[in-house]
């Protein structure tokens, strides 16, 4: 029995390997009606067992990269292609993508957000259905036909690329100065910092 409460699965066992791995289904979380949504691949062990998605090290730096651009994780939303951990930490399958593809795009449809900001290769070729060279797209935007609606999304490295390789951090940073304008939210929005354009 699948029961998904407003943007919240509350139950759910389409996919018997992540029914076996997770100790719970993580949810995204934040705002109802976000302006800026962050999508990542889905949960690793910090995510499985606070049961909200990124809050390992990729969720620091994320939290970083928002607050240099005046926000917090608190103005944004964050969830998953799919929301329970894959064992092992492994990529979701096509299948179980697939298999949760309905409950995104119901939250999505629900928190209707200017802008979804990608990170990483797996939710980027998931809603963007090709493949993606995220490292060479990243800060690019492009519409997607996502369930019923046209989206603006926005091509993002993953959080932990940073971690590994310093080229990716600016990258990262850029891409997400860029999430904060476009989607009218943090300081970039203010028309103050844009006097300075003249």
């Amino acid at each position: 029995m699948e029961q998904m409460e407003g943007r919240c699965v509350t139950d759910c066992e389409r996919c018997p390997a992540l029914v076996e791995s997770r100790s719970r289904i993580v949810n995204g979380t934040g705002p109802a009606d976000a302006d800026l949504l962050f999508l990542g691949e889905g949960p690793g062990a910090n995510e499985d067992e606070q049961g909200e998605p990124f809050v390992g090290r990729s969720g620091t730096v994320l939290d970083d990269a928002l607050r240099d651009v005046g926000l917090a994780r608190a103005d944004v939303r964050i969830t998953n292609c799919v929301r329970c951990r894959p064992p092992e930490n492994r990529d979701p399958t096509k299948e179980e993508l697939a298999n949760c593809r309905g409950y995104l795009e119901r939250e999505l449809e629900l928190v209707d957000p200017e802008i979804i900001v990608t990170l990483g290769k797996v939710p980027s070729e998931h809603l963007l259905d090709r493949s993606v060279a995220v490292t060479k797209e990243a800060g690019s935007v492009v519409d997607a036909r996502i369930g019923e609606s046209s989206r603006r999304v926005l091509v993002c490295v993953h959080p932990a690329a940073t971690l590994y390789d310093r080229s990716q951090k600016e990258t990262f940073e850029e891409t997400i100065r860029k999430a904060a304008e476009l989607s009218g939210a943090g300081e970039g929005s203010s028309g103050q910092s844009r006097l300075g354009d003249y």
